[in-house]
């Protein structure tokens, strides 16, 4: 049986290297696996999307609509725009934090209001406020990996392999940080 999870975000929020943790673990474990990755702009803050499927034998990168067991998003409207990808029963793992598009910033556009109010009417919604607890630890860039943490209740591995792979992918330097900042997204409820 083939997983699919999915990450969004816009770009510098470190989806490509949440997939590259995802993809080494899954490749530990003896999954075959593909990714694919989406960028839309992403120097400007555009829309990111990375597919990661996992299973015996994967013939595709591509996660069809309706079909994500698990949608990872580091921004909350990036989770709007994809939650249709989400299966019935999926989980949604949001990040709660408001990035403006270019069509908000310029005015052509507004942001929705109530969010996750709205996904919650459909899915299992998991709301943390990763960029706060990222500050509080010290270091704002590791609130993808609490992000993560938080998401890898709804996947397959042990809090161990999940370790390994990040002391493995993250950069030597920032190997505490970051599986601290993973601790504190597995510990939530």
């Amino acid at each position: 049986m083939t997983k699919n999870i999915m990450i969004v975000g816009v770009g510098g929020q470190g989806t490509l290297l949440t997939s590259r943790i995802l993809g080494g673990i899954m490749v530990d474990a003896g999954y075959d696996v593909k990714l694919s990755e989406v960028h839309g702009m992403a120097q400007r803050g555009g829309s990111v999307v990375t597919f990661v499927r996992y299973g015996e034998k994967v013939y595709e990168p591509i996660v069809e609509e309706g079909q994500a067991d698990v949608l990872i998003a580091f921004e909350r409207l990036e989770a709007y725009r994809y939650a249709h990808f989400l299966k019935k029963g999926g989980a949604i793992v949001v990040n709660d934090q408001r990035i403006d598009p270019i069509t908000v910033v310029t005015g052509a556009a507004e942001y929705p209001e109530h969010i996750i109010e709205i996904l919650e009417k459909d899915h299992n919604v998991y709301r943390v406020d990763a960029q706060a607890m990222a500050k509080e630890m010290g270091n704002s860039k590791v609130f993808n990996i609490i992000v993560l943490g938080l998401a890898a209740q709804h996947m397959d591995f042990d809090k161990e392999e999940w370790l390994r792979v990040i002391e493995k992918t993250v950069p030597q330097k920032t190997i505490e940080i970051n599986k601290k900042a993973f601790l504190a997204g597995y510990a939530m409820k």
